[in-house]
């Protein structure tokens, strides 16, 4: 009997053998899969190379009056230089694109780029080379530019062309004119290009106004910046603002913090909104008492002064930008001020208010 029993056992032992061996590669497998793709997403993370590039565009040669107002510039050539996260260069991008749209120079533009219209015309069109220059830019790309313009005209042009926007959204980018000034001057001071060169000393042997050549000096530029100075001040486009409060941008830089709003209706509604008007700490994070309450200088711009108990003063600026269906969005920066800005502040708010009541008589 007991033989018989253990016959029965290693007889159904035997049957399910072959389905416990599948099961048991089959978890295998998919262990080794997650491994894999876990392992390539983190070697994706950590894959980062600098895209600097420069665009020269042209517009109407006719004056603004004749101009496509969906497109006041038109790109007519890209230059770009790849660096790897150790700053070294791996690669350069360099194209000129036939024009669709305004078949001569504008007097300006002609004397600035080094371009000529005719052989224009035998390049490739924008939704060609924009295609190929995104796929050379490559995944997870740092893109940076002197000064913020080109990227809203790459954008622009795309739109024109109906090139969905692939660009990541919150855009941030690299706005090296602006960290040049964090790095080697005042923070506020914008330099020219040819500025930057020849302070930091480096050797010219391009011209400038060429798109290549523009994105060396400022890949150049960039080389002489150690890597958290660059990757710690960021900038943030606006070309697509948030629609959403969930899209909505908050971000803290070493001296101030940045918040960017959704989409309003109105200034009134704008600055109706609690998370527009709220005034906290970028250091502590607490609530500071505003001192003076949100005021308008009669244009976009609107000033607060705040005062917190652990870091003293803040100045809060609101700007107010337009958006194309003629809503608004709010770009907010609170900052720490000396005990003088912050007077400044005061009396520039009982200049303002002086102002008004001497309107109000006349």
């Amino acid at each position: 009997m007991y033989f018989i029993d253990r016959l029965c056992i290693l007889s159904i032992l035997m049957a399910v053998q072959p389905y416990l061996n599948i099961a048991v590669m089959r978890a295998q497998y998919l262990c080794r899969g997650k491994v894999v793709r876990k392992s390539r997403k983190l070697k994706r993370r950590n894959f980062m190379n600098y895209i600097i590039f420069d665009l020269e565009w042209n517009q109407s040669p006719l004056g603004k009056e004749q101009e496509e107002k969906m497109l006041p510039f038109e790109i007519v050539e890209i230059g770009a230089v790849k660096l790897n996260k150790n700053k070294e260069e791996i690669s350069r991008f360099h194209e000129t694109i036939k024009p669709v749209v305004y078949h001569a120079f504008h007097k300006k533009t002609k004397e600035i780029i080094h371009l000529d219209m005719a052989g224009l015309r035998y390049a490739r069109t924008f939704p060609e080379v924009i295609d190929s220059f995104l796929r050379w830019c490559g995944h997870s790309p740092k893109y940076c530019t002197w000064g913020p313009g080109d990227l809203l005209e790459l954008q622009r042009n795309m739109r024109y062309h109906q090139i969905p926007d692939k660009l990541p959204k919150p855009l941030f980018f690299y706005d090296i004119q602006k960290i040049f000034s964090i790095v080697y001057e005042d923070r506020k001071t914008r330099r020219s290009l040819e500025f930057a060169v020849d302070a930091l000393k480096i050797p010219k042997v391009m011209e400038f106004h060429n798109a290549l050549s523009d994105a060396h000096y400022t890949a150049e530029v960039l080389k002489t910046m150690e890597s958290n100075q660059i990757l710690k001040n960021s900038s943030i486009d606006y070309f697509r603002p948030p629609k959403l409060r969930k899209e909505e941008i908050y971000k803290v830089y070493d001296t101030y913090s940045k918040f960017v709003s959704k989409e309003f209706s109105s200034k009134t509604e704008a600055m109706d909104d609690k998370k527009v008007t709220l005034t906290k700490c970028y250091i502590c994070g607490r609530a500071a008492k505003k001192k003076i309450h949100w005021f308008s200088n009669g244009g976009r711009n609107y000033f607060c002064l705040a005062y917190c108990e652990s870091h003293g003063w803040l100045r809060g600026k609101v700007r107010m930008k337009k958006v194309e269906n003629g809503g608004f969005f709010c770009v907010k920066t609170l900052k720490l001020v000396s005990p003088q800005d912050a007077q400044a502040v005061q009396d520039k708010r009982i200049a303002l208010r002086l102002k008004n009541q001497i309107r109000r008589h006349n």
